[in-house]
């Protein structure tokens, strides 16, 4: 029996596993999250009493990649993002040889890709984990923010795929030391056509802005009470 020639047999067997590769690559992976388990969650107030966090697993083809916390916001039918829960190490350099002592924090936003399955950190600037609430609509993101050393507090819209924030406009209170976790202000206000967003920190006015493609502006108070009367 003759043998197929080595080029020939090539030109059959490579297509047929390139096109193999190429519609295992584009199957989308499968996103799902796991049951809610109530866990003990310290935020590292005067008091230093336990609060319950209630947390989920985010698993990827069945496999935990992340804990989260709170809803998902679908961004479009591929990409979705939640905030992120973790556990780090409280152990002491003197407990070495005991066992770890796990503790539970609440962390940032990730962004997850159901095509690829990859999962990462959002950037959102000035978020602080444990005073910022964050409000989503499309791509955005508006919260109130926090300057590093936590004296200036901010109204800020960021837009996934950006570094730095659409929006980021003082405010006029500021965050005590033993405020209550997500104080800096309520989740802000979203409306659309056109696309608003609307904040009330605790001792100042409100706040309304209108976010377009290239710019955002200041909404004042006779434009939105004309608004309110169409």
């Amino acid at each position: 029996m003759t043998q197929m020639p080595k080029k020939i047999l090539l030109s059959f067997v490579l297509p047929a596993l390139l096109a193999s590769t190429c519609r295992a690559a584009s199957q989308p992976h499968a996103v799902a999250f796991g049951n809610w388990m109530t866990v003990p969650w310290i935020p590292g107030q005067p008091d230093n009493k336990p609060v319950a966090l209630k947390v989920r697993a985010l698993l990827v083809d069945g496999r935990v990649k992340e804990y989260t916390l709170g809803p998902a916001h679908e961004v479009t039918e591929r990409l979705l993002v939640v905030r992120r829960a973790f556990r780090v190490n409280d152990s002491l350099p003197a407990e070495s040889n005991s066992p770890p002592h796990w503790q539970w924090q609440r962390g940032g936003w990730l962004l997850v890709d159901r095509t690829t399955g990859h999962v990462s950190q959002v950037n959102l600037p000035e978020f602080d984990a444990l005073y910022s609430v964050a409000s989503w609509y499309r791509d955005y993101a508006a919260y109130c923010g926090l300057s590093d050393d936590g004296k200036k507090l901010y109204a800020i819209v960021a837009q996934l795929g950006h570094r730095k924030a659409v929006l980021k406009k003082p405010l006029g209170s500021q965050i005590s030391a033993d405020a209550a976790p997500d104080s800096a202000c309520p989740a802000p206000g979203w409306q659309r056509e056109p696309a608003r967003v609307t904040f009330q920190s605790t001792g100042a006015s409100r706040q309304t802005f209108a976010i377009g493609e290239h710019a955002v502006d200041a909404v004042n108070q006779d434009e939105k009470q004309e608004q309110a009367r169409k």
